[in-house]
């Protein structure tokens, strides 16, 4: 494979690489086009909105993306050597950008601070919930000034300077994290999504990436045309689809195989992931699902309910999971020191299998970890100090590298690669997309492809039109991509903001049908299609000509 021949000697030792995907789903953020989005619930207007998804994605600023940073920060600091990849979705780019939404997260930290000062108060008599309100508002303070002075409001610029300096690989993800397998069938739609993921991370980013992380892990056989057409040196599928691939991957996930069209495909480690949510489980670490904004009266939460008293997220949380929800006050010293043992059996576990393969391969045996950023810091507070420990264990231990999956492709020689050709898998329920085509989800798929007919209809119709009909031609691509969005389905399957996923889906096929028909009349209400540019404003560089056939 070209660009990832080795300039020297290989060597045996053995490779952990960590990669993290990093995506949040798409919402309304404009206020001035669609206030009715920021209630509770979907707007039947919009469909793609609420306080709640907001206040979840602030909350993933805190927890994950900022504490992420941090973690760089003091690892490059110490010169620990460290190696991470990140897949970074252009959605979660357009939310970091989005200039309306980051002040409304700095609005959104001062009510916070303003609430543990009341806590501080309310607790003054109890000095373990006194001294955790303390801590957590220190945090907050702490990280809001880091944001807004340190990074300029700027996230992803701190990772692109990470980037630069080799610590850190940016890989490409799909536009709307499609679940691209079921999408096969319309090569259109494929081309769509990646042409605009690569934009994205060209105007990002200031380059082209050399893996692409497949939403959901998804994979099927067709899925290496487009990654070869695109020039994407390498994918990640899951365990499985290396193990029952044809043929079969002769050494499973320790090694690269590569498909007949020349795209490297590398297997995620399946038991770090078992690992990762066996270990996650401790009784000592916080409960991230009891929060104040629940469990106080109405009145002591006011600024962060929502229209019809609906509760909302205040970021305190005081208790430790224990052995039941509520069973203990959250201690984070014990909690880190926790986070530090549990480090340790990890990179055990992770140690003993690659020593055991490497007494049987004359080849760097690799062992390649893939977590959602989310379950390191949202859904896990303590994540960020675990992997922190990780990386920190492994320099004083030994006995295995950190690579980025591009670094430890680099150093091998492409030509021992086996050629193989992955199965059909996936993430998710049962690994073959279960999760994505399921009885809560598939009235959803008639819809879609029929709109996806008539795109690509659109596309070929009025090849080079400019004006307020390319405006049209390009919104109606917009909600397009908006409707392929796998976490509508995922949201439908875990029954996890159901009216959201609903609202989402009809809305964008809604909009898409109006253009359509408005294209098809030769009228388009400017204002109607103004203010739905405000409230999907996602892409804006977007060229329709994407849903065009390739010749």
């Amino acid at each position: 494979m070209t660009g990832f021949d080795p300039p020297s000697a290989m060597s045996a030792n053995p490779v952990i690489s960590v990669v993290l995907e990093a995506h949040e789903p798409f919402f309304c953020t404009s206020v001035s086009a669609c206030s009715a989005c920021f209630t509770n619930t979907a707007n039947p207007a919009c469909g793609i909105g609420s306080s709640l998804e907001e206040a979840r994605f602030f909350e993933s600023l805190s927890e994950t993306y900022l504490p992420l940073l941090e973690m760089l920060e003091r690892l490059d600091r110490d010169r620990v050597p460290f190696r991470l990849g990140i897949s970074v979705s252009p959605v979660l780019c357009h939310h970091l950008e989005d200039q309306e939404l980051l002040k409304r997260y700095l609005d959104y930290t001062a009510r916070q601070i303003e609430f543990g000062k009341d806590e501080t108060r309310r607790y003054r008599h109890n000095e373990p919930l006194k001294k955790l309100a303390r801590y957590y508002c220190d945090k907050i303070i702490e990280r809001r000034f880091t944001f807004s002075e340190r990074y300029d409001g700027n996230i992803l610029k701190v990772l692109n300077v990470f980037r630069r300096k080799g610590k850190l690989e940016l890989l490409a993800a799909s536009a709307t994290h499609a679940f691209l397998p079921f999408y096969v069938s319309c090569p259109e739609a494929v081309q769509a999504q990646i042409e605009v993921a690569l934009s994205s991370y060209h105007r990002t980013f200031g380059k082209f990436p050399q893996g692409f992380f497949l939403s959901e892990m998804g994979w099927t056989g067709e899925m290496e045309r487009p990654l070869r057409s695109y020039n994407l040196g390498y994918t990640i599928v899951e365990a499985h689809g290396l193990v029952y691939g044809d043929p079969p991957a002769r050494k499973g996930t320790f090694y690269p195989v590569r498909t007949p069209r020349g795209v490297v495909v590398l297997g995620r480690e399946y038991y770090s992931g078992e690992d990762l949510r066996e270990l996650s489980g401790n009784a000592l670490y916080r409960d991230n699902l009891r929060d104040s904004g629940y469990d106080l009266p109405a009145a002591s939460v006011g600024p962060f309910l929502g229209p019809g008293g609906a509760r909302g997220l205040t970021g305190y949380k005081y208790y430790a999971r224990g052995p039941a929800s509520g069973a203990g006050i959250y201690d984070p010293a014990a909690a880190l020191a926790q986070a530090a043992r549990s480090a340790e059996v990890f990179l055990e576990r992770r140690l003993s299998q690659l020593n055991a393969a490497a007494e049987l391969m004359d080849e760097m045996p690799l062992c390649l970890c893939v977590f959602r950023a989310g379950d390191l810091g949202r859904s896990w507070y303590e994540g960020f100090d675990f992997l922190e420990q990780i990386f920190r264990q492994g320099a004083r231990r030994g006995g295995a590298r950190f690579m980025t999956p591009a670094e430890y492709l680099y150093k091998q020689r492409s030509v021992d690669f086996q050629t193989a050709l992955p199965a059909y898998s996936s993430g998710g329920f049962n690994g073959y997309g279960e999760t994505w085509l399921h009885v809560s989800n598939d009235w959803m798929y008639r819809h879609t492809f029929r709109a996806l007919e008539r795109m690509t209809e659109l596309a070929e119709r009025f090849p080079n039109n400019t004006g307020l009909k390319e405006r049209a031609l390009n919104q109606a691509a917009r909600e397009i991509l908006l409707v392929l969005s796998s976490d509508w389905p995922g949201m439908l399957y875990r029954q996890e903001s159901s009216g959201l996923a609903f609202s989402g889906i009809e809305d964008a096929l809604r909009n898409f049908t109006t253009i359509y028909e408005a294209l098809g009349s030769n009228y388009i209400s400017t204002e109607w299609l103004t203010n739905l540019e405000k409230r999907h404003r996602v892409f804006p560089h977007i060229n329709y000509r994407i849903f065009r056939r390739k010749k």
